[in-house]
């Protein structure tokens, strides 16, 4: 500054700035006055020797061994060491946010070692380590298995791509318990929860179910029909038992189509359906003909429905007497009574629409249906038949009691 003889407030403002910032140091101070790092010293030192004096609130010295005022130089060291480590606090804040990144989704123990893995280079193992928490050597562990991983991840990514063709080959309509059982056919021996992983982890999804549209209207006769199944919706052999439900097809001009079917107990076969744009008798009656077409006749066997005015009508009664075909009904407005013809509805439905709220012609679902209900029994998994066919399981079924007939 040029004076040699600085006044007394000079020298008490000089040493309270430098006393009321924690974080300076005396050079800086002294630059800023203008005057020497080791005047500004001296006078800080008198400062402290003098009580009362301004500024002896500010910084508290500790005290030495000898009990005198611990050196500036100490001090000033030890201001150091406080800047250093708020430097390296800033750091660990800023790599905090870095490791937030990878701390969004999945397994939050393999994020962090990732984010080591990735950072280790800039930050090094060890500090990374005690920053996001986890053990040094667990972290190594983790490194040295990535070819293990890379290699599981590559069979995981083969298995995906035939996922893929079987989920597509079928519509999107199978699941992983069909998927499983179609590449166990094919040779391929997987577990099924690992096809529900990988199925999850490459967002591979069937068909989900839709609301249903109440189809079933009571007849005013109320002609009774026993209830000869009591929900036990099995058969000991195929061609034995049979129910049969209406379900609506939706079309986009508004309009419906309405499907009848007869369905096998025993196999689950769609023994035999029918499509009209009404539900008068001539639907169910219609389906049960093709039925008895299919299966070259129906004497004897059990035909069970709800209490709609299709099935309950002397018209349907005439023809099953004609046929041979035993009524069987469930209680009026329960649905559980008819569950196997009601969970056959859903899944054609579920399938063949596949989140669509219609079919754009009536041609087109009627198409459909018919692509659908044959591939149904030729080809569909059914998980109460093992994973197999309709067509597959009566084969099989009639296969085995060909030989248990022989051999007795």
């Amino acid at each position: 500054m040029g004076m040699k003889n600085y006044p007394p407030e000079f020298k008490r403002d000089a040493v309270a700035l430098y006393e009321s910032r924690p974080g300076a140091t005396i050079a800086g101070i002294a630059a800023d006055l203008g005057i020497s790092a080791e005047t500004l010293r001296n006078w800080i030192r008198a400062a402290r020797a003098e009580p009362g004096e301004p500024g002896r609130s500010g910084r508290r010295p500790r005290a030495g061994a000898s009990g005198g005022e611990a050196s500036l130089e100490t001090v000033e060291a030890e201001n150091a060491a406080l800047r250093r480590r708020v430097r390296e606090l800033e750091e660990e804040r800023d790599i905090l946010r870095k490791a937030a990144r990878y701390f969004a989704g999945g397994d939050a123990l393999v994020n962090r070692f990732q984010f080591v893995a990735d950072h280790a280079g800039a930050f090094g193992v060890k500090r990374l380590c005690r920053i996001v928490g986890i053990a040094r050597s667990s972290f190594y562990h983790w490194l040295s298995a990535a070819p293990a991983r890379a290699e599981r991840q590559r069979r995981d990514q083969a298995l995906a791509e035939q996922i893929r063709a079987i989920h597509a080959e079928h519509d999107g309509t199978y699941g992983a318990p069909r998927i499983t059982a179609e590449l166990r056919e094919r040779g391929r021996l997987v577990n099924r929860k690992r096809v529900e992983r990988i199925m999850r982890a490459f967002a591979i999804v069937g068909v989900h179910l839709r609301r249903k549209v109440r189809t079933t209207v009571p007849e005013a006769s109320g002609r009774k029909v026993a209830d000869l199944l009591q929900r036990d919706f099995t058969a000991d052999a195929p061609n034995r038992r049979y129910v049969g439900d209406i379900t609506y097809l939706p079309i986009a001009d508004g309009t419906h189509l309405y499907l009848a079917t007869v369905i096998d107990l025993c196999s689950r076969k769609l023994a035999g359906w029918s499509i009209a744009d009404h539900m008068r008798t001539e639907l169910v009656a219609d389906a049960l003909r093709a039925a008895a077409h299919d299966r070259g006749g129906l004497d004897g066997v059990i035909f069970h429905s709800d209490h709609g005015a299709q099935y309950s009508s002397k018209q349907f009664a005439d023809l099953c007497a004609e046929l041979g075909v035993v009524q069987s009904m469930g209680a009026v407005g329960s649905s559980a009574d008819n569950a196997a013809a009601e969970s056959f509805n859903a899944t054609l439905k579920r399938e063949t629409l596949q989140g669509r709220t219609s079919w754009s012609t009536a041609r087109g679902a009627r198409l459909e249906v018919f692509r659908w209900a044959s591939r149904y029994n030729t080809r569909r998994r059914h998980s109460r038949l093992g994973q197999r066919a309709p067509q597959t399981y009566e084969t099989a079924f009639h296969s085995t009691s060909s030989t248990l007939a022989s051999a007795a």
